[in-house]
């Protein structure tokens, strides 16, 4: 048997990791931090970049310092079999093809780059090369979704070659690209990945898990023969290369977690159509309290309105949690339009950084954190919660991770962090996680 790859997984939203376990995701990439996921036991581990959440310039300069860091870290701890990841959206969304451009000529020469969007547990599949969306069991392209509508990164195809070639500007013709369909994956593709070369642009079909746990072992095993390989993918391809037994605990048992069998919190930043669905279930649940953070507030410019708003959100908070409640912390749900793009994501800065201030203010003996939508996620964990590394445990619904704080933080030692991304999950989703986190005996 030979030694399997380290996968190497550049997150551009800190949900990817939603279908493994047991792993280290890392909020800093510095050499000595990623050295620590070099040097962990688990085959697979994350950099949450946030890139999703950047300008394409800022999402470009991020991922050549973690590349170049990477370079020196995998030098320094002599590993020479690895796979790298950028891990992205099952909806098409994200700096493609910024960030694979950046990884292969910062880690290059690659054979090859694979699309890979197919997230089976949030029902996006790919057949014949087109992307789909199950929509009520009826499978729909996703250009005709309001994920290609996108004001950020909107785009017209659903079929990979042609949104490829799309994005890439003509530079890569849909022609070009390489089709791995479903039949041609459950046959083996071994001798095909052998002969790919020039980092060859190739679409991967996936209908089911199985789908893509026969190409992962065609992939591993090219790779044992020193091909060199580079995703652009959604989850379900790294379930199928990181090949992890169970995890621990079973979803229905994460309440084992809970610290204290206290009472938690959960902040809800996203604000796709399903999440503001999903969050007027878990109103209505018992022991839940919503606070509402009115963020047309911040549009004026004076700073006093954002310290008078966490002050006012910061004490129902605590009077809640005191109450034995849990705080259900939400943004305003109202769509704003804004004249362009940057004042569109400086204003979602705004947004956040408030929400981080809110994080950083919460009762140090919280039992429980979900925070819903992924770049809301992702800053919870870095400027929230200030961590460098954190664990994933599993998921406690499918598609959603659950994390622990290290032992040793300061104000929120072993504090089980839910991770609930935007889009995934049917109406009463958020709902389960809060119930099956808030049942006092484990």
């Amino acid at each position: 048997m030979t030694n399997k790859p380290k996968i190497i997984v550049l997150d551009d939203d800190p949900t990817g990791s939603q279908t493994v376990h047991s792993c280290l995701l890392l909020m800093h990439w510095d050499v000595d931090t990623l050295r620590l996921g070099l040097q962990d036991d688990s085959p697979i581990f994350f950099v949450l970049t946030n890139t999703r959440a950047l300008p394409p310039d800022s999402a470009a300069s991020v991922t050549r310092e973690v590349c170049h860091n990477l370079k020196l870290a995998i030098e320094a701890e002599g590993i020479h079999d690895f796979l790298i990841v950028s891990r992205s959206d099952s909806t098409l969304r994200g700096h493609y093809p910024i960030e694979t451009d950046v990884i292969a000529q910062e880690l290059g020469p690659f054979d090859a780059h694979f699309l890979v969007p197919a997230f089976f547990e949030g029902g996006r599949i790919t057949r014949d090369s087109i992307h789909y969306l199950i929509i009520n069991d009826v499978p729909t392209p996703v250009h005709e979704t309001e994920f290609a509508r996108d004001s950020v990164f909107g785009y017209r195809h659903s079929y990979l070659p042609k949104y490829v070639e799309e994005k890439t500007q003509g530079r890569i013709s849909a022609e070009s690209v390489e089709r791995f369909l479903l039949a041609d994956i459950r046959a083996g593709s071994l001798e095909r990945l052998m002969k790919l070369t020039g980092n060859q642009c190739a679409v991967v079909d996936g209908q089911t898990q199985a789908d893509l746990n026969r190409f992962a072992e065609d992939v591993i095993a090219a790779a044992s023969k020193g091909k060199r390989f580079l995703f652009r993918s959604a989850a379900s391809i790294l379930t199928a290369l990181a090949a992890l037994p169970p995890q621990p605990l079973a979803p229905e048992k994460m309440a084992q977690y809970v610290r204290g069998g206290k009472p938690g919190v959960v902040i809800v930043g996203s604000h796709v159509k399903k999440t503001t669905q999903q969050l007027e279930v878990l109103l209505k649940a018992e022991g839940t309290l919503g606070i509402e953070v009115d963020v047309t507030r911040l549009l004026d410019q004076g700073e006093d309105q954002s310290a008078q708003l966490l002050t006012e959100v910061t004490q129902s908070i605590h009077k809640a949690f005191h109450a034995g409640k849990t705080p259900v912390v939400y943004t305003s749900r109202q769509e704003l339009s804004f004249e362009n793009i940057e004042t569109r994501l400086l204003f979602g800065t705004k947004v956040s950084s408030l929400l981080m201030d809110i994080v950083q203010d919460l009762p140090s003996e919280i039992g429980f954190l979900i925070s819903k939508g992924g770049i809301t996620s992702n800053d919870v964990l870095s400027t929230g919660l200030t961590l460098t590394t954190a664990r994933l445990l599993g998921q406690i619904l499918a598609g959603c991770s659950m994390v622990i704080t290290p032992s040793d933080h300061p104000k929120y030692p072993n504090l089980p962090v839910v991770l609930f991304p935007g889009n995934v999950g049917n109406t009463d989703a958020l709902a389960t996680v809060y119930q099956r986190l808030s049942q006092s005996s484990g």
